[in-house]
């Protein structure tokens, strides 16, 4: 193989066009070329010679210093394209080249330059506006806690009035689609039936014909009766979804340094993510320089690795005396190296199980700080006076083995995924079909049964926190506890998922308005007030993402509440049944609704 052209470090670029050829029959300019050769140049030897050991370049070009690299300085001027105030540049071999030429090879070097300038425009706006940027994110957080508050008095009439509003929505769908049905009526054309139209391109075509909107006047018609009849059915069950939603806000408001345990939760993830990072490049830069043999001529120790150290001593030069002992790449042969693969396979899969395992340990804290609180009979009485710093260390202390098996599960589960996502990518240019339907089949399957794994983990958790029970044992009880009541799992799990939706809408957006309207200084008040800025996106979507993120993170403790509460109440209902040995531990709102008392004696839970 061709050597590889050296690299020089020099004190700075050139700043003229010359080249080798001119300069070696000009003093001067040879004093000034030297500066760009390498440190071994003879001066003395013929300029041919220079050229072929590579020990100059062939030509200087007018260059700017970017990213360390010496680049050509291309500039235009009234749209003509020049290099160091020129148009043309001579090549060494005495023809003049247009500087066009250069302009291909320097694109990328372009988009670099391009991209600093806007990384550092970038640097400048955080600088002036990052105060103004810690003060949305606050009243994110702020405006967060407050919906988590009202929840407790506003949770049923959200609930009722989105229903209400769907159910309007789909009515007055019903009313336009038999408008428009019944105005298609004696119209040349609109009774022309799908079948005999078939498939078009033009989609508003069918908007002309009137089976059209007979078919969507009776979809509407069926999931206006379908959500009407589950209406009356589950009303009862919406309505204890309500009601835990509103006792897990209680809840919160009686633990309120869980809203914070998830910054644990992040700085132990932190340095999950540290710890795999820095294994990984420890791993990637552990390989050795390989040095091969490079010459021009023909030469049967071409391609092999050699020492620099002793490279002078040995026949390779005398049989091949315009070889030369140059690195080639990092890497090695030892056992070590041929097995690092998977070494760094096991480090994924390592990264994978220790952020399960601070997942779990989040998820069995919070879990045994609001078990506590449902089952205190007298609230918050009953309760311990830390109770979130004694779940945390009832987890560490009986719970670690139960919570590194069941990240263990999901770390398998994932690695796989990850090994099937990169076979996907290796085989995205092959061609067999059978294959690649096979490996989208295993992705879905193994995509639902992570879910299914992280849905099955969580309540484990949760029955880990209330029994201290070990992970199969809670898993199993806490997955036919659910079954047996699956009909209040779909009821709660949806309502809360349109309350969590409705929060981080109502939250992010409001602040992300707020934010777009003081960086843009549309609010008059304080329109001084905001800094100049390069582009005032730049902030605003720093509090849009920071607000999400903090919304997110103070629903998942509320979510995290509402699981183990529901939990709670369903073993209530099957263990309890209200007798003097067997009080339910359940609120008076909830007793009430299912219509459930305890013994006379016994005070309200």
């Amino acid at each position: 193989p061709r050597p590889p052209r050296p690299q020089i470090c020099v004190s700075k670029c050139p700043e003229r066009y010359l080249t080798f050829l001119t300069a070696h029959g000009a003093p001067g300019d040879l004093r000034y070329y030297r500066d760009f050769c390498v440190p071994a140049f003879d001066p003395r030897k013929a300029p041919l010679e220079v050229l072929k050991d590579r020990e100059c370049p062939a030509m200087l070009i007018p260059s700017t210093p970017l990213a360390r690299r010496c680049l050509p300085a291309i500039q235009a001027k009234k749209g003509v394209i020049m290099v160091g105030n020129e148009t043309t540049y001579d090549d060494g071999r005495g023809r003049r080249r247009n500087v066009t030429e250069l302009l291909e090879g320097a694109k990328k070097a372009n988009v670099v330059l391009e991209t600093r300038q806007l990384a550092m425009k970038i640097f400048e706006d955080y600088t002036v506006s990052w105060y103004w940027i810690i003060i949305g994110l606050v009243i994110a957080m702020v405006a967060s806690l407050i919906f988590i508050v009202l929840l407790r008095f506003l949770a049923g009439v959200m609930v009722w009035v989105m229903i209400v509003m769907v159910i309007l929505v789909l009515g007055y769908g019903i009313f336009h689609c038999y408008m428009e049905y019944a105005k298609l009526k004696g119209e040349a054309g609109s009774d022309v039936s799908l079948a005999e139209l078939g498939f078009q391109t033009d989609l508003r075509v069918y908007l002309h014909l009137r089976q059209t909107w007979l078919a969507f006047l009776i979809i509407l018609c069926l999931l206006e009766l379908v959500i009407v009849l589950l209406l009356i059915f589950l009303r009862k069950r919406i309505l204890i979804a309500i009601a835990l939603i509103k006792e897990a806000s209680r809840a919160v408001g009686h633990v309120m340094s869980s809203l914070l345990f998830p910054l644990c939760t992040f700085f132990l993830l932190c340095l999950c993510i540290a710890y795999w990072a820095s294994t990984a490049v420890f791993l990637s830069t552990s390989n050795e320089a390989v040095y091969k043999v490079f010459n021009e001529s023909a030469c049967p120790f071409s391609g092999q690795t050699c020492r620099p150290e002793t490279f002078n001593a040995t026949n390779v030069t005398k049989l091949c005396p315009d070889a030369q002992c140059l690195f080639a790449f990092y890497g090695g042969e030892t056992a070590y190296h041929k097995y690092l693969v998977v070494l760094q396979f096991f480090n994924v899969f390592m990264f994978f199980w220790l952020a399960n395992f601070v997942i779990a340990l989040g998820q069995v804290t919070l879990a045994g700080a609001f078990a506590s609180y449902y089952w205190a009979f007298k609230k918050p009485d009953d309760m311990p006076a830390f109770p979130l710093f004694s779940a945390f260390g009832r987890a560490l202390r009986y719970h670690t083995g139960s919570l590194a098996f069941g990240s263990l599960v999901l770390a398998v589960v994932q690695v796989v995924r990850v090994t099937l996502e990169y076979l996907d990518h290796r085989l995205k240019a092959a061609e067999n079909k059978f294959a690649k339907f096979l490996l989208s089949c295993l992705k879905c399957c193994f995509w639902c049964l992570e879910k299914f794994i992280k849905f099955l983990n969580r309540n484990a958790y949760i029955m880990i926190a209330i029994y201290g029970t070990n992970f199969c044992t809670s898993a199993r009880n806490a997955f036919f506890l659910l079954m047996r009541n699956i009909i209040r799992v779909a009821v709660l799990d949806k309502v809360t998922d349109f309350l969590f939706f409705l929060g981080k809408l109502l939250i992010v957006g409001s602040v992300g308005i707020l934010a777009f309207f003081f960086f843009t200084q549309r609010i008059k008040l304080v329109q001084d007030t905001a800094p100049p800025l390069n582009y005032y996106w730049v902030p605003i979507l720093t509090v849009i993402v920071g607000s999400y993120l903090i919304a997110h993170g103070f629903f998942s403790v509320y979510g995290m509440c509402v699981d183990t509460l529901f939990l709670c109440f369903l073993e209530d209902l099957e263990r309890n049944d209200g007798s003097a040995e067997k009080p339910y531990f359940m609120s008076p709102d909830l007793r009430k609704l299912l219509k459930k008392t305890n013994a006379a004696g016994q005070p309200d839970a």
